[in-house]
């Protein structure tokens, strides 16, 4: 019997998806298990667009298609909880597995707390993540510092520090992501602030870390996450689509140092972002970023790209307002940026969304993570994670049930 906390090693049954899949192909074989057992109605996940660079949400209900979303993107910057909420009226009328990064994971939670996801319809299928990259500027760095012809980039890959890319011809180039991000590329600056590596608020957490031995490079290490998860997993065991095996002690191991080893690099961004505003008030920090609010042009790109917004009658809406909102003044009040606060103060997830398109520049994610940082560590709110527990609640709202 499978159990939450179980962990495994874990490879498709099918050759022929274990060639094709990345990492013995367990992640494909199990959303196309979900489909053809009728678990689900259909997969969200993201599949290659244009080319490497962009990555695009991908519904699939044919089993057979799932193929197409196999492999990892690092230059896909989507949140796949705001596409559920969105545009697929939040899973209400359907059964859905999601293939969701940390972000869109803690999003996904903050959204069924609201009720704006329906949790029972909804199986999430965690992807361990060290980080994305912004599009434009990763093909410059493909350029630049790897000397390359960014369309001839076949697969890209973050493993021990370093971002590694294989061209079309078999050849492989690694930078160290340290070096990168010093000069000002590599993953998005969200990302590099993230301590969320391994989505435990998911139902079930795959990736390569901590696979050794002879199946290192052939399997995926799988932690089970909620007994919603080990039901599937326990489920798609018997049908025999997948093999498990136990993992090695070493390995576990080696899948901690790494998460712990990420975590330190997210702290190290964080103090170098939030340099000289330790132990200052909410307000003092905003007061700080006031420059940066000026060059605001109150287009609303910020809220209409966040996935946590969910108030169907918005309060920033001119005609909902007071004075101070209606009057059009750009760039606005204080205040608008501080109404925005006081939604997204307890439900920020650092995805980076709002700061992707703001065309004045302003540094949002920054701004509402170090906001949503103190708000946890003055109310207490990372207790949970210092025992060891996800911290998929900031704040004591309700919890999904899982089922």
């Amino acid at each position: 019997m499978i159990n939450t906390n179980d962990m495994f090693y874990a490879k498709s049954s099918d050759a022929a998806i274990a060639e094709a899949g990345e990492y013995g192909g367990a992640v494909t074989t199990l959303l196309k298990y979900l489909l053809k057992a009728g678990i689900v109605d259909a997969v969200l996940a993201v599949e290659r667009g244009a080319d490497l660079y962009d990555a695009v949400p991908i519904l699939i209900e044919n089993p057979d298609d799932v193929i197409k979303a196999s492999g990892s993107l690092h230059f896909g910057t989507l949140n796949l909880a705001k596409v559920v909420e969105r545009y697929l009226d939040g899973a209400q009328d359907m059964k859905l597995a999601v293939t969701v990064k940390g972000c869109d994971a803690m999003t996904m939670v903050e959204l069924m707390k609201r009720e704006r996801v329906n949790a029972d319809n909804v199986i999430m299928i965690g992807l361990n993540c060290g980080g994305t990259m912004p599009p434009v500027k990763g093909r410059q760095m493909m350029e630049d510092f790897y000397e390359v012809d960014p369309d001839s980039v076949v697969k890209e890959e973050i493993a021990k520090g370093k971002l590694i890319v294989e061209t079309e011809d078999g050849a492989e180039k690694e930078i160290k992501i340290d070096d990168l991000e010093e000069e000002g590329f590599g993953r998005r600056t969200n990302c590099r602030r993230c301590e969320i590596n391994i989505p435990k608020m998911a139902d079930l957490a795959c990736g390569n870390w901590g696979v050794i031995g002879p199946l290192a490079g052939k399997a995926t290490f799988i932690e089970v996450c909620s007994p919603k998860g080990a039901e599937v997993l326990e489920k798609a065991q018997e049908a025999g689509v997948i093999d498990l095996e136990d993992p090695i002690p070493k390995g576990i191991e080696i899948r901690e140092k790494t998460d712990g080893a990420m975590v330190r690099l997210a702290d190290k961004w964080q103090d170098k972002d939030w340099e000289d505003k330790t132990g200052r008030e909410i307000f003092s920090v905003l007061s700080e970023y006031m420059d940066d609010f000026s060059r605001c042009l109150k287009c609303y790109g910020c809220r209409e790209a966040c996935p946590i917004c969910y108030c169907d009658d918005c309060c920033l809406e001119a005609n909902n307002g007071p004075d101070w909102l209606s009057k059009g003044e750009v760039p606005p009040s204080p205040m608008f940026h501080l109404e925005r606060m006081l939604h997204m103060v307890e439900s920020c997830t650092n995805c980076g969304q709002c700061e992707e398109v703001c065309p004045g520049e302003i540094p949002l994610a920054k701004i509402w993570h170090e906001v949503n940082a103190k708000i946890k560590d003055q109310f207490g709110y990372t207790k949970g994670v210092e025992e060891g527990k996800p911290p998929i609640a900031y704040f004591p709202f309700p919890q999904p049930a899982s089922k």
